[in-house]
């Protein structure tokens, strides 16, 4: 009894390498950000800043993972 296995798609390789480089990318943009800019902030809205820094790379992630999890052209037509 065999299973069946299904080859990944160079899209999900090329998307999983894109959200590496991102997450990489993306700390280390949020980390200068937040030693330079939010230190300077005013204390009640510091917390704010953070929240909104630590969650902003969610939406790039959506993007990359609905391309990811697009079906493949049929060919032909």
């Amino acid at each position: 009894m065999a299973q069946d296995y299904k080859v990944p798609s160079l899209r999900k390789l090329i998307g999983s390498l894109a959200m590496l480089v991102l997450v990489v990318v993306y700390a280390l943009f949020a980390m200068a950000l937040a030693e330079g800019r939010i230190t300077d902030a005013p204390s009640w809205l510091q917390p704010i800043l953070y929240a909104i820094l630590g969650l902003a790379w969610i939406f790039p992630a959506m993007a990359i993972i609905k391309w990811m999890e697009k079906p493949k052209r049929k060919s032909g037509n």
